[in-house]
């Protein structure tokens, strides 16, 4: 496994609507598994290919819902949104392509995803809460739209310089 760059906005890349994946096989994987461990190294919920200049249609997600212990694995490989409630809720949103920005995204509350697994294998994921805004935000990237196209409010983080030698 391998951390790969992440791609910062205004990064054409960041902009493509990425290509169906094809090919189930060690190419792939790679991907998955470098991208697993990207998002962990940027202390990241999900990440979406094109966030690593790779222009195929998967996303990985690492969340822990309700204090579980361990948190919970997806690998998605062509994901699409087949369910989005009428119910929705506005969160803040951050993105690790768009460092230091975050903003105020209505999204549903509740999804349900279709996709494949990391070998092609059919997927259904029903979500909700924040788990169903990390897919689709990371959905979105697939699909060459960031979180800042859809914020209703977007802010810089405030970053207060530590005098060297206190604390």
């Amino acid at each position: 496994m391998a951390v790969r760059e992440i791609l910062i906005h205004p990064h054409p890349m960041l902009r493509t609507k990425a290509e169906e994946v094809m090919d189930f096989g060690a190419e792939l994987q790679t991907l998955i598994d470098d991208m697993f461990e990207t998002m962990r190294a940027a202390s990241g919920v999900g990440l979406a290919a094109p966030q690593v200049n790779v222009p195929l249609r998967v996303l990985v997600v690492e969340y822990a819902q309700d204090d579980a212990a361990r948190p919970e694995r997806y690998a998605l490989v062509n994901p699409k949104l087949v369910y989005v409630s009428p119910e929705t809720e506005i969160g803040t949103e951050g993105c690790l392509s768009i460092p230091g920005i975050f903003g105020e995204v209505i999204r549903p509350r509740s999804i349900i995803v279709r996709g494949q697994d990391r070998y092609g294998n059919p997927v259904t994921i029903r979500a909700h809460g924040w788990l169903a805004r990390i897919f689709q935000h990371e959905i979105d990237h697939l699909n060459g739209v960031l979180f800042i196209d859809k914020a209703v409010r977007t802010w810089r983080e405030e970053v207060i310089p530590v005098a060297e030698g206190v604390g």
